[in-house]
């Protein structure tokens, strides 16, 4: 007897829902200071880098934000003919987020006839125009105006735990620019720079504060007057749960100011003598903790050279696999490559010591202090092209840029869709037909 098994299925499907083909997606009617206003979408049409603004614009009138923005902004002018406020901020804005990294860029902005009329404004300015406005509002009041609108908009994130992320950027210059000094510049020696030091929340892409200064002040004695300001302005009950950063805080001065304000800090120490002699004495002992992605911990106690006082170190240590190489310069200036032979039975390791004033368990350090790599260097780098606008300068030595917010996912590492420039729009898909209504 035979039985017909053809029908019989190993692993049922299960019930898959209808998938309806509805075409491209239909329009969105969306407000802006000129009025309603609908967005198509065709995707036959040319891409348009600018087809995302109706959408802030929206949120912009909504929240109120730009006309308290424009009504609080400290430029007057005496002369009749002289530009609107609103044209000139809103000029600014278009710009930035077109992507532009010059005043003379501005130009591209001209023949736009709907995007200034969607602002409220009545024309796009020209760049002399702009750079005038800037040149005249005095650094003081304008520093404070930003910072004034920068909080209102942050500063209910901070009722939640948060973390704080400092770290410097290098930014070489190339011709003649105000605080352009010669410093610490790993990238292109020698060359004149300017210094970014950023005050960031940890896993959100927001910037709570920049400080553009001369290229030789990117140590943490340039920092810390920064960084305590900062604090100073924040309501204590907000003050973030964690302060971290790299080997360049990991001094006293830091955690000495820490330790008195009563703040939680996680520094990296550089490998000083001392600290690889810990290291060494520690290499020999048994139980170390894992801590993830290969990196095993132990903690211990030390007091370096100027220390005040003993604190927990947390010494992290991952196996080196694969092949090792050595890479140097000989006297002619040929650079030789050799490979280094590790017998069967040596182990290379990898080190790296924190420093901290938190009681966590050891197995949350490692994890702890690669999350700051979330807003590392590359993101201060993209803040350099929004920076030292005000007055096409730097300043006497210092001077406050407006932060902008990086629109990602927590570590996604996703492109930008706002505030990036038309290259770096290769996945908006559909351009916006934008009729006024």
């Amino acid at each position: 007897m035979t039985q017909d098994v053809s029908l019989v299925c190993l692993h049922p499907a299960g019930e898959q829902p209808s998938v309806e083909e509805n075409g491209p997606p239909e329009g969105v009617s969306l407000d802006s200071f000129s009025g309603p206003v609908r967005v198509e979408w065709d995707t036959e049409a040319t891409l348009t880098p600018l087809g995302q603004l109706p959408f802030f614009i929206d949120f912009l009138k909504a929240a109120g934000l730009f006309d308290a923005f424009v009504a609080d902004c400290p430029l007057h002018y005496a002369s009749p003919n002289a530009p609107k406020k609103r044209d000139v901020l809103g000029t600014a804005m278009l710009s930035i987020l077109s992507g532009h990294k010059r005043y003379a860029h501005i130009a591209a902005l001209r023949c736009d006839n709907v995007l200034p009329e969607l602002l409220g404004m009545n024309k796009i300015v020209s760049e002399d125009a702009v750079r005038r406005a800037f040149a005249a509002i005095n650094e003081d009041e304008g520093a404070a105006w930003l910072r004034r609108h920068l909080d209102y908009c942050s500063t209910p994130l901070l009722a939640e735990p948060w973390v704080l992320d400092i770290d410097t950027t290098v930014k070489p210059l190339y011709g003649h620019q105000e605080g352009a000094a010669i410093g610490y510049n790993p990238k292109k020696p020698g060359r004149p720079s300017h210094s970014y030091h950023t005050y960031s929340m940890a896993g959100t892409r927001l910037v709570l504060d920049v400080d553009v200064v001369a290229g030789n002040e990117h140590t943490s004695k340039h920092f810390a007057p920064g960084l305590w300001a900062l604090l100073d302005r924040i309501p204590r009950d907000l003050w973030p749960s964690l302060l971290r950063g790299d080997c360049g805080f990991g001094n006293e001065p830091i955690m000495r100011e820490a330790e008195q304000h009563g703040l939680a800090y996680l520094f990296k120490l550089r490998l000083t003598s001392n600290v690889k002699r810990m290291i060494e004495r520690l290499s020999t002992q048994r139980e170390w903790i894992n801590t993830g992605q290969g990196w095993q911990a132990k903690e211990s106690l030390l007091r370096l050279d100027g220390w005040s006082r003993q604190r927990r170190v947390i010494i992290l240590r991952r196996r080196v696999k694969g092949d090792l190489a050595i890479s140097s310069n000989e006297t002619t200036g040929q650079q030789m490559l050799t490979f280094v032979e590790v017998g069967a039975g040596v182990d290379v390791y990898e080190y790296s010591v924190l420093v901290t004033s938190l009681d966590e368990e050891l197995v949350s350090f490692g994890q702890l202090y690669r999350d700051r790599g979330d807003s590392d260097i590359d993101q201060a780098w993209r803040l350099s092209r929004f920076c030292g606008r005000g007055g096409g300068a730097v300043g006497e030595p210092r001077r406050r840029a407006a932060p902008m917010r990086r629109r990602r996912a927590d570590r996604l590492q996703r492109g930008d869709r706002l505030g990036v420039g038309a290259h770096q729009l290769g996945t908006f898909r559909a351009a916006a037909n934008v009729s006024t209504g």
